[in-house]
């Protein structure tokens, strides 16, 4: 059984925990107060009653915010989130061939290679050869011309079809809507 990796914690330097000596102050409301030494950056923080927090460590002079912490992560936390709603996975789905297959069954899997394409997913297509069916590669190579003829509409092809061993594979890509 395979372990979810956890995703890493951001690590955030903060008060007297920031390294640099000089920093950019901004406040809650991303108000600039200027370039401060860490000192006075601390303070100006303890008498708002919040947490000086590094967010831009590599600028310069790096960047620190007045704001509380446990706000901070929240809201960094909901910055996540919504970038992950934003990035949409896709996945490669399969559809297997046979170089004699029957004409039913290659529809049915033509219609199934259609709903892929259209819920925009991108759509492997695999000819295996079992036993001696190698030895009659041109059935399999019209198989999968076939299959990418009734597809051309819904999707583009990212590669020349390909015979790895026993394997005779294409992958389609669904086309952008317009």
């Amino acid at each position: 059984m395979r372990r979810k990796k956890r995703p890493k914690k951001k690590f955030y330097q903060i008060n007297q925990y920031i390294k640099a000596d000089q920093l950019r102050v901004v406040d809650e409301e991303a108000k600039q107060l200027g370039v401060l030494t860490k000192n006075q950056a601390v303070r100006k923080a303890q008498e708002a009653g919040s947490d000086l927090v590094l967010v831009a460590p590599n600028a310069n002079p790096p960047v620190a915010k007045i704001i509380d912490f446990s706000k901070f992560r929240y809201q960094q936390k909901q910055k996540d989130m919504e970038s992950r709603k934003k990035a949409k996975s896709v996945d490669i789905k399969e559809i297997r061939l046979t170089p004699f297959i029957a004409e039913n069954d290659f529809n049915q899997r033509m219609k199934k290679a259609k709903k892929f394409l259209e819920g925009g997913d991108k759509v492997r297509l695999n000819v295996k050869f079992v036993g001696r069916q190698i030895t009659r590669k041109d059935f399999g190579e019209r198989v999968l011309n076939k299959a990418l003829e009734q597809l051309e509409d819904l999707g583009t092809q990212e590669f020349a079809p390909r015979l790895q061993g026993k394997l005779y594979f294409t992958q389609l890509q669904p086309k952008k809507k317009k």
